[in-house]
């Protein structure tokens, strides 16, 4: 015979379980996921209200010596961005629209130009005063 006492174990080690996740272990996930997607050639992006997500692709091409990002998003719409030396980061290489850029972390910024929005790596120093 089974001792009814024994079904207590297993609902007894359930109860103890933490079911909260570790913000730990969430945060090397995004991180993983977003090197992954980086090393495919993919960034997060955004356009209007939308999610951001790793659904857009960047290009790097040299023009003289300025490198020119080219954000490619998947309705097939793109961005061009001249990457600076003078500490602004980024702006926009052509067009009429200004690109705005925000710090979002030690080492990404996010640029918005029109509706949308890119999240790039970047090396971010001291914001001059």
């Amino acid at each position: 015979m089974i001792d009814k006492r024994l079904f207590l174990i297993p609902a007894l080690l359930l109860g103890a379980c933490d079911r909260r996740p570790d913000p730990n272990v969430l945060a090397n996930v995004d991180a993983e996921q977003r090197t992954a997607a980086a090393d495919a050639g993919r960034i997060e992006c955004a356009t209007g209200t939308a999610p951001v997500a790793a659904d857009c692709t960047i290009e790097r091409t040299a023009d003289g010596n300025d490198t020119i990002l080219t954000l490619r998003q998947p309705d097939g719409g793109f961005h061009r961005l001249r990457i600076t030396r003078d500490g602004r980061g980024v702006i926009a290489a052509d067009g009429a629209e200004v690109a705005k850029v925000t710090v979002i972390g030690n080492d990404r910024i996010e640029v918005a130009i029109g509706d949308a929005r890119y999240r790039l790596p970047a090396t971010v120093g001291p914001v001059a005063r």
